[in-house]
């Protein structure tokens, strides 16, 4: 039976031109004797930086600031997040001697607060961990008074793995809660939001226990299809456990086989966010367009107390 006219849909099939993205998400081609000079030494040493893999529009300002991003454990991620330009796949054996050269790449660009990250390799979680311990210590042995903040996964929960790193002593503990609750099952394969929550709190908890503390911090990206309404409550979720840096920045596309861009959030709507994730409670807050997990790290720290 043919259905109702009125219930017919037009597919329009012409070319459609790309939304032109506003003024205040534009940022300047990476350029410079430092961010050249970076880029060879982590091809010289076969070291990965978040900072390309994943396509962030601050690379040319970050790594003419000597600010580098270094991602361990291989270049493929096991899991298949819908938002992420990381490539996924299967991953090669752990390379044991990376510690080494990252921190030696850290020391000879003479950074003096160092962002470590790496792909999910929910294949082995404690060689993960065990390899965040590695660079925590070899920083401290090739670059001394270097702060270290991990940006980790989640361990698929595994406990153990989470007590080695904060044992550890980072200075800063960073794992992005990434999206709200609603759209874990389509942008954080894999991830589960409560076990995120979890391992931010229970963070807090092992640190205490050897009569520690440590700095968490977090990060979401906004455009997604999300409402004001649910990251506001991501927000006094994330309040509640303590947390302490939060940032806050707008998705981009990386391609079309990633999760389409719902809309661009305004300055003045990043400017919000900011204020309300303050009143929570939070000591700082990162929110703006061109905003990543890692962009003005140092001064993060800083805000915190850390010096």
């Amino acid at each position: 039976m043919t259905p109702p006219t009125a219930e017919l849909v037009q597919i329009d099939l012409s070319p459609r031109k790309p939304a032109k993205k506003p003024e205040w998400l534009k940022a300047r081609a990476p350029m410079g004797e430092t961010f050249h000079n970076l880029k060879k030494l982590a091809r010289e040493l076969n070291l990965h930086t978040v900072c390309e893999s994943a396509q962030c529009p601050n690379i040319g300002e970050c790594w003419n600031h000597k600010t580098a991003t270094f991602m361990m454990l291989g270049n493929l991620c096991t899991r298949r997040c819908g938002f992420c330009a990381v490539p996924k796949g299967k991953p090669s054996p752990i390379d044991h001697d990376e510690p080494k050269r990252v921190a030696f790449a850290v020391a000879q660009l003479g950074i003096m607060h160092a962002v470590i990250t790496s792909v999910n390799r929910d294949d082995d979680n404690m060689g993960a961990a065990t390899a965040f311990v590695n660079v925590i210590q070899e920083i401290r042995l090739q670059a001394p008074g270097c702060q270290v903040e991990v940006l980790t996964p989640d361990f698929q929960g595994v406990d153990a793995a989470l007590r080695l790193v904060v044992e550890a002593r980072p200075e800063i503990l960073n794992h992005n809660i990434e999206t709200v609750p609603r759209l874990y099952r389509v942008a954080k394969s894999g991830g589960r939001y409560e076990r995120s929550l979890a391992f931010l709190a229970n963070a807090k908890t092992i640190a205490a226990e050897k009569g520690n503390t440590i700095v968490t911090k977090t990060g979401i990206i906004v455009g997604m299809g999300e409402e004001m309404h649910e990251l506001l409550q991501v927000f006094r979720d994330l309040a509640d456990r303590k947390v302490d840096i939060l940032t806050v920045g707008q998705y981009l596309r990386p391609s079309r086989d990633h999760l389409p861009m719902t809309r661009y959030y305004t300055p003045d709507e990043f400017a919000f966010l900011k204020h309300e994730a303050m009143a929570m409670g939070f000591r700082h807050v990162e929110s703006g367009p061109l905003v990543r997990s890692s962009y003005h790290a140092h001064e993060q720290a800083q805000s915190t107390g850390l010096k």
